[in-house]
């Protein structure tokens, strides 16, 4: 089984704005867990398009109930990979991400579409989807239960850090940072942790073949 993720949302910028803004929106004060980008590839298509892959490390911090359960030298780094394809003739932008290691733990898969809105003008339409996988015996569904809930949490921190880059770019003061939002997101993850600590305790543990 895997679990599924997403939503539409509505950017009040024009797509221009968001592309430029999508390059240059790490480091912000949302994003302090993304430790390093590069750019690994990147080649004009023979249709004019651009594609990008770049290779991303973010901090992996396990919740505590995990850390009772997986071994201590395991990394708590994560590699990203993201690919992108740039169409400025049909004015989108499509992301596909996933992480290269920890993928017994846990996998997890995004695409997003930021596209030039054709009803709304200065407007940029953003369609994100994720699925969520782990393959831990006895405990991949609340394993994936608790990914989904962190995914939540963590696009709602994306889109703040892609609104912090937009401010930047148009010369605006950056917005203060809405924590509420944040906190709600972050509680719903807390909430998620809670239940798969429950069922860890629950369970008999596996030899390390998870690893």
């Amino acid at each position: 089984m895997v679990k599924y993720f997403s939503n539409s949302t509505d950017i009040k910028s024009t797509w221009d704005h968001v592309v430029s803004a999508f390059w240059q929106r790490y480091p912000n004060p949302f994003s302090t867990h993304v430790l390093t980008e590069d750019v690994v590839y990147r080649e004009v298509t023979a249709d004019h398009r651009l594609f990008s892959r770049r290779l991303l490390m973010k901090t992996n911090r396990l919740p505590r109930w995990a850390e009772h359960i997986f071994p201590s030298g395991m990394s708590r780094s994560v590699y990203i990979v993201e690919d992108s394809i740039v169409d400025p003739i049909n004015r989108s932008l499509t992301t596909f991400t996933w992480n290269l290691n920890h993928t017994t733990l846990m996998s997890v898969e995004e695409r997003c579409v930021f596209q030039d809105s054709q009803e709304q003008p200065a407007t940029t339409q953003l369609k994100r989807e994720a699925w969520i996988s782990s393959n831990v015996y006895g405990f991949s569904r609340p394993i994936q239960e608790f990914g989904l809930a962190r995914f939540k949490s963590n696009q709602v921190k994306a889109m703040k850090g892609l609104e912090y880059a937009l401010s930047n770019l148009q010369g605006e003061a950056p917005q203060r940072p809405l924590r509420d939002s944040v906190k709600d997101a972050s509680e719903k993850a807390k909430e998620a942790a809670k239940s798969l600590a429950s069922a860890a305790a629950a369970a008999p543990q596996k030899p390390q073949q998870y690893v």
